[in-house]
């Protein structure tokens, strides 16, 4: 279950040299409890065990980069860009097991398992849009980029189509973020 998510990027620029960050972060998890009563030849014993399992995973990319404009009209921009990426992840699993045989019950068990990773990639790439319309206030957005460096390669590409308002932009897009690891990642 989704518990949370924010995408946004922000973008600078003084004449054909800016800068540029994008952020996405998510939220996910879930909870399931259950009970199992136990059996033996399809024959009832007096024995039942309980399991609740929580696991919660969280990731943070952020990107950061340095554009150089390579075309800068009305209608049409295009980007290169060169920075980096990191991938933070954070994945935890809470337990707890009690059971009982008859009036016995049974040594609780109960704990937790947290893994995190924080990765760093070297990135280029290109990024732009293409202009719709004679207001030039609709437009196609695009963007591009390969890196390597603690992953054995990472990719990501998005297009949409964007609308220019006076205080921003506001884009809906389709975007792919992948990454290939390096072996024992």
């Amino acid at each position: 279950d989704l518990k949370f998510g924010f995408m946004g990027s922000f973008e600078a620029r003084r004449g054909r040299w800016g800068v540029f960050t994008d952020l996405a972060y998510m939220s996910v998890g879930n909870t399931q409890a259950g009970s199992k009563a136990l059996s033996i030849g399809g024959a009832g014993i007096p024995a039942d065990v309980n399991a609740n399992l929580t696991f919660d995973f969280k990731q943070l990319v952020w990107s950061l980069a340095g554009t150089y404009a390579l075309i800068a009209d009305r209608d049409d921009t295009l980007d290169a860009l060169a920075g980096t990426r990191m991938l933070d992840v954070q994945a935890r699993v809470d337990y707890a097991l009690t059971g009982n045989v008859g009036p016995i019950a049974l040594p609780d068990r109960s704990g937790a398992r947290e893994v995190r990773d924080k990765n760093w990639d070297v990135i280029v790439g290109v990024k732009g849009r293409r202009g719709l319309g004679a207001d030039g206030k609709w437009y196609v957005p695009y963007y591009l980029d390969i890196g390597t460096g603690e992953s054995k390669v990472t990719y990501q590409a998005m297009a949409g189509v964007g609308y220019k308002f006076g205080w921003g932009d506001v884009v809906a897009s389709w975007r792919y973020l992948g990454y290939e690891m390096k072996s024992g990642k």
